[in-house]
């Protein structure tokens, strides 16, 4: 056996193509294994989320339930989940040379948790829900096909762009995700016709196969391009990213603020749920709950209120921060529409044409993935003429710059500063940067 991978290892030295097309076979078998895993498990779920949802708007006494619901969940991670709490930063730290396990258990769970969530009214998204099935399901596949530890880190991109893809119904946006997400300013292009791969047929397996549908909105008119326009949609940018800012760091804030004063994770996830119904009776809606997909198509026909964007992003740092289990990027979408809504009588622009700015601009600044939000931007709404895309792109740019070194995974390294005035210690990360910052600002006062 010895002697004919030496002489197969000769042979590809030899002929490089014979190499390059068994990586690409390779990786075509791997990558639609993945797909076909992720996209199922993102069917499944999607059909489960809009189960529950008709539930509880059928159901409004569910949201008593809430506080309970969180408790078990709680409960179930405490006594199940290991490291599974970790979430999505678990799945980057491995792939960034991280030596843990990303447990089978992880899909179960983040499945079971996302739908109590859900059920009961937390406010909360799905992508995480998706990208950490797609991830753990992809771990498990290479751990029976014993890939090596190289194959593992492509896998685990796999798992993270199948997931994304299947979930929102975008296959490119999915692909460039899996790999822009890991490090700021890098691309690991070794991953990208195997990420590709797996976004594209976990997209088909969701849709084809299982015949789930996704949501697409109608941007109508896009304004010519003009000075004046360029510099509304560059304010309207800077806004965004800022707005990004305040997501991600109220969300870390309040994890650690909950943490602190209830140290029992049952508690506090029973206390986040009751603080939500307050917050409901106190306002008297329940727009913020679930996903607020609603909110995000009234952002394209109507004028919504110009808070709205506040409330959805302090029901949904509420929730995630008490600890229950969702994703961040459906909140980010209404929370980015709605303020886009909101700036286009001030701006004089249409409101549908900010709105869908504000959509991926919101989430480019939280998640410091510019490329993939752009093209998520295409796939969703179209690029409406070549003005439509050059405004997409100069709004994920200006968002994904504004929104400096944060964002919502504290396990995200920053392969490239924003800034070359801005120093950034090697292999730092977004979690590891914040705290060497309060470090430093804590020697100094001493």
């Amino acid at each position: 056996m010895q002697k004919f991978k030496l002489n197969w290892a000769q042979f590809s030295d030899r002929f490089v193509h014979t190499a390059l097309l068994r990586s690409f076979i390779k990786w075509i078998i791997l990558g639609s294994g993945v797909g076909i895993l992720s996209g199922t498990a993102s069917a499944i779920f999607l059909m489960s989320l809009e189960y529950v949802t008709d539930l509880r708007m059928e159901h409004p006494w569910l949201l008593f339930l809430l506080p309970a619901g969180g408790a078990l969940v709680s409960l179930l991670y405490l006594k199940l989940g290991k490291n599974s709490a970790k979430g999505n930063n678990l799945i980057l730290e491995q792939i960034n040379n991280g030596n843990e396990t990303i447990p089978l258990r992880m899909t179960p769970l983040v499945l079971f948790g996302t739908l109590i969530t859900h059920l009961f009214g937390g406010s909360a998204g799905r992508e995480g829900t998706a990208v950490q099935m797609g991830a753990s399901l992809a771990e498990g596949f290479g751990k029976l096909l014993r890939v090596s530890p190289v194959d593992r880190k492509i896998l685990l991109i796999c798992g993270i762009s199948g997931g994304f893809g299947s979930i929102f119904g975008t296959p490119l946006a999915g692909t460039i995700f899996g790999l822009e997400v890991l490090a700021i300013g890098l691309i690991r292009h070794e991953a990208l016709l195997p990420a590709f791969v797996a976004s594209f047929v976990g997209h088909l397996v969701t849709t084809s196969f299982w015949g789930v549908s996704h949501l697409h909105y109608n941007v109508g008119a896009v304004p010519e391009l003009s000075a004046l326009v360029l510099l509304k949609v560059i304010f309207a940018s800077i806004l965004f990213g800022l707005t990004s800012i305040l997501f991600s760091q109220l969300t870390h804030s309040l994890k650690k603020a909950y943490s602190y004063v209830f140290r029992n994770p049952m508690i506090k996830s029973a206390a986040g749920g009751l603080i939500i119904i307050g917050l409901v009776y106190l306002l008297g809606t329940r727009d913020y709950l679930g996903l607020s997909i609603p909110l995000i198509q009234d952002s394209f026909t109507e004028d919504v209120s110009p808070f709205a964007f506040l409330w959805k992003l302090i029901f949904t740092t509420l929730t995630l921060g008490a600890g229950f289990q969702g994703g961040e990027v459906t909140p980010l979408f209404a929370i980015g529409a709605t303020l886009g809504n909101a700036l286009s009588g001030f701006l004089h622009l249409y409101a549908p044409f900010l709105a869908s700015l504000g959509f991926i601009a919101v989430f480019c600044g939280a998640t410091n993935t510019p490329i993939a939000c752009f093209l998520m931007g295409i796939e969703l709404f179209g690029s409406n003429g070549a003005n439509g895309a050059i405004y997409m792109f100069i709004a994920c740019l200006v968002s994904y710059f504004f929104s400096g070194h944060t964002g919502i995974y504290t396990s995200q390294q920053i392969g490239i500063s924003k800034s070359h005035l801005i120093q950034v210690p090697e292999g730092a990360t977004l979690g590891t940067i914040k705290l060497g910052k309060k470090e430093k600002n804590g020697s100094e006062k001493s």
